[in-house]
């Protein structure tokens, strides 16, 4: 299980830098500035959403994207007002749309292949629950973006004012994203283009921000300064409480309370895996599949209870695959059913689970406690919901004759 996360680590450690690189040097800074001016408070959850989702379609890494442009919309929502969970939740919800239908995540893939589903038929098929949950997100993003109250435009000058004091904001410093979604587009993998990424932002902090890197180091060596951004804490003293708290990072050691708690989740997952514990406890679910509601009904609660013991979506998603691959088949179902469900029950809800890796990671990642935006993930919430509700209408639900029909 802990060879199974490796490269998963490798990438959190990366992006620790990335955000620690990506902050100092300006990039992230420069994204907000420019941002407020141009995102209007009105629509700013669900143009968050939109932006998220597709950037996540296009990496096939929700990681990625909450790390890169996720950071720079917190800041942006956290400077025109908005509650730290509102922000969270619309990056996520957009973050994991993206993930969950991107022919690049990892994910997608895995769900298709361990139910012998073709990929693009796979994606399809979940267009059918996906698509009503994204629009009833955007919805209820859009309602609230006009409900909550945000924050003069005199405190956005003043946080602008702010941000131009301490940083040297210049639009050179949007080359570094431009070349990062340019390597996303050529499907470059996501360790090489982290790792460019990262390399980029330190040359950029190194030509933009050198009395940044000389205040990090504590001396003229503005290079120690640069490491000193990849691996460890940095603050820097910008004259408001709001800002001084966003631009502060914590590097690849702010990651590794993250990587300890995987690596103890993968060990548990494998323990309970091996002993057969899962495998009692989810054939209790077997037993409540009668009907076709059911059905989906036990799939989804079975993916959400995996991803709740095991920890890891990964692990959930072989293990809900393996084991219910037999029952539809005798039942009559599809196998994309099942490949459906699946992912509407286990890739949308790990980030909502505090001690399950994506809960972790996006915790981290973004400096919000799960607890805190999990009541705002609206597209995560509504997935399995959607998967259970279209069951019912039994809309594109196809069933073959089978020998002893119910």
């Amino acid at each position: 299980n802990i060879a199974g996360v490796a490269t998963a680590i490798i990438i959190l450690l990366i992006i620790g830098a990335l955000s620690g690189a990506w902050m100092i040097s300006g990039i992230v800074p420069t994204l907000i500035y420019y941002g407020m001016q141009i995102i209007h408070p009105d629509f700013f959850l669900a143009s968050t959403c939109i932006i998220c989702a597709l950037i996540s379609v296009m990496t096939g890494s929700s990681w990625t994207t909450i790390a890169t442009i996720g950071i720079a919309l917190m800041g942006i929502g956290k400077a025109q007002g908005f509650n730290e969970g509102w922000i969270a939740g619309a990056i996520i919800s957009g973050a994991y749309f993206g993930d969950k239908i991107s022919p690049l995540s990892e994910t997608t893939i895995l769900a298709s292949s361990i139910t012998d589903v073709p990929l693009f038929r796979h994606i399809r098929y979940m267009l059918i629950t996906t698509t009503p949950s994204l629009i009833i997100t955007l919805v209820i993003f859009t309602v609230m973006g006009f409900v909550i109250e945000t924050h003069s435009t005199e405190h956005m000058a003043d946080f602008a004012v702010s941000l131009k004091d301490t940083f040297n904001i210049t639009p050179w410093l949007l080359i570094v994203p431009i070349v990062t979604g340019i390597l996303i587009a050529r499907k470059t993998p996501s360790i090489i283009t982290l790792f460019l990424s990262t390399l980029l932002a330190g040359i950029c902090a190194i030509i933009f921000q050198p009395e940044l890197l000389r205040e990090i180091a504590g001396e003229s060596n503005i290079f120690k300064g640069v490491m000193m951004t990849f691996y460890g804490s940095t603050s820097l003293d910008t004259g408001n409480t709001m800002l001084t708290d966003l631009v502060s990072t914590r590097g690849m050691a702010g990651m590794m309370d993250t990587v300890w708690l995987i690596l103890c989740a993968m060990c548990f997952g494998g323990a309970m895996t091996a002993s057969g514990m899962l495998g009692s406890i989810t054939s209790v679910f077997v037993r409540f599949m009668k009907g076709r509601v059911s059905v989906v009904a036990s799939t989804v609660c079975s993916g959400l209870f995996l991803n709740l013991t095991t920890a890891d979506q990964y692990i959930s998603i072989i293990l809900t695959g393996n084991m219910f691959r037999n029952i539809y088949e005798k039942k009559g179902y599809e196998n994309r059913l099942l490949s459906r469900t699946t992912e509407d029950a286990v890739t949308v809800t790990s980030p909502l689970i505090p001690w399950n890796t994506c809960g972790m990671t996006q915790a981290t990642i973004l400096n919000v406690s799960t607890l805190t935006y999990l009541p705002y993930c609206f597209f995560n919430i509504i997935s399995p919901l959607m998967s259970i509700l279209v069951a019912a209408i039994g809309y594109k639900i196809v069933k073959r004759p089978v020998n002893n029909p119910e």
